[in-house]
């Protein structure tokens, strides 16, 4: 009897198995939708996907529009002093300032205004050995070379007819401007650049790739190192002088506009009093700046009615060759990366592009995107908390 009842206990379990091979379990929502007599609708799947994959939205989508010939690009930029017209005001003597006129940085200055008054022993003793050679008197050989050493320690031919009259040194001898223009002293001095704006990440929503700002002048005000009672040295370069009639405009340029603008094209200029003026472009520099690659553009501004530090807009034409224009606001900037959103069905889906130049609120588009509907305007499709996940290029 007990072995019946081990094989009656075996074969319970061996229907036991075989009934849950055959009986598979069900997935709960199809269980549910069984249970509630209704199937799943595949339209819905979209609504499923990663929302930085794709965005369902119920917006207006344009198409890409082919263009080709000249287009004119508004640039800004600043009033700078032209650094090739600098001049230096030296000490040809070495010695102590009694007194320094000049307080500030870009403080104005005209040709002959004075400067400081520096005490030299040398000086002194030379003017000594003027008049020595004066009171002898037989010797106009001796007193002509006297009064040139004089004039080469930097002593003006009215100090030393002043010297022979009044039979006295001049223990002060007076320092002038050789210039008109604005005097400062490099060492205290802010350098003129040109701030190009970093751009942020190229995966965050709220990243944007900023082209490189228009350099500003730098005209601070600071105060100068030289101070009275200060000793100097022979040849000691004191200050810097720029002078006022010689500026330069400076437009900072991103890479796209810069390979089509040339040295020698023409512009127009406008600055903040209206006055618009024709110049032309002098230098094309590329610069590496505070991390940023841009393109420095320089127009010569002599005899133009321009002060340093002021603002200024240009307008100049550009020839581009035939590619595809989207509007500003149907590109998304990330970073150092442009998205547009394609509509594919009843999604927009987000796919990184080439961009080339910007104008007149629309940016080129080399590669083709012929037959793409795109959403008018990418940026109400995104929220402050979202990461774009965009495709390449379909090609």
């Amino acid at each position: 009897m007990k072995k019946n009842y081990i094989v009656n206990i075996f074969l319970g379990i061996t229907l036991l198995l075989a009934a849950c091979k055959q009986h598979k379990p069900q997935p709960a929502h199809d269980h549910a939708a069984m249970e509630h007599g209704y199937t799943v609708d595949s339209s819905l799947a979209p609504l499923l996907q990663p929302v930085n994959e794709q965005v369902v939205a119920q917006i207006s989508s344009i198409q890409p529009e082919q263009r080709e010939g000249s287009i004119t690009k508004e640039i800004q930029g600043t009033v700078t002093y032209d650094t090739r017209s600098e001049t230096s005001i030296a000490s040809r003597v070495a010695g102590r300032i009694e007194k320094l006129y000049i307080k500030y940085n870009y403080q104005p200055v005209k040709k002959g205004q004075l400067i400081m008054e520096v005490y030299s022993p040398d000086l002194v003793a030379a003017q000594r050995e003027l008049l020595f050679i004066q009171d002898g008197g037989d010797n106009p050989a001796l007193l002509n070379g006297a009064r040139q050493r004089l004039l080469l320690l930097g002593m003006t031919a009215q100090q030393i007819e002043q010297v022979i009259r009044t039979k006295q040194p001049l223990y002060r001898v007076s320092v002038y401007s050789n210039a008109n223009g604005y005097i400062i002293d490099k060492a205290a001095s802010t350098p003129v650049v040109a701030t190009a704006s970093a751009p942020a990440g190229g995966d965050g929503m709220g990243g944007m790739n900023t082209t490189p700002a228009a350099p500003a002048a730098s005209t601070t005000t600071s105060p100068v190192l030289l101070r009275e009672g200060q000793y100097v040295s022979a040849g000691q370069n004191l200050f810097t002088l720029y002078k006022a009639d010689k500026l330069v405009g400076e437009f900072a340029l991103e890479p796209a506009t810069a390979a089509l603008v040339r040295k020698g094209q023409s512009l127009s200029i406008q600055g903040n009093n209206d006055q618009t003026i024709t110049g032309t472009i002098g230098l094309v520099q590329p610069v590496f700046r505070n991390g940023e690659n841009f393109t420095l553009v320089r127009v010569y501004l002599q005899g133009q009615p321009f002060s340093a530090g002021a603002l200024l807009k240009a307008s100049i034409p550009l020839a581009v060759k035939k590619a595809w224009w989207l509007p500003e606001a149907a590109v998304l900037q990330l970073g150092r990366q442009s998205v547009v959103f394609k509509k594919e069905g009843t999604v927009y889906k987000p796919i990184s592009i080439v961009t080339g130049v910007k104008a007149n609120g629309r940016i080129q588009v080399p590669d083709s995107i012929a037959g793409w509907n795109i959403a008018r305007n990418a940026y109400y499709l995104v929220d402050s908390e979202s990461f774009i996940k965009a495709a390449a290029t379909n090609k």
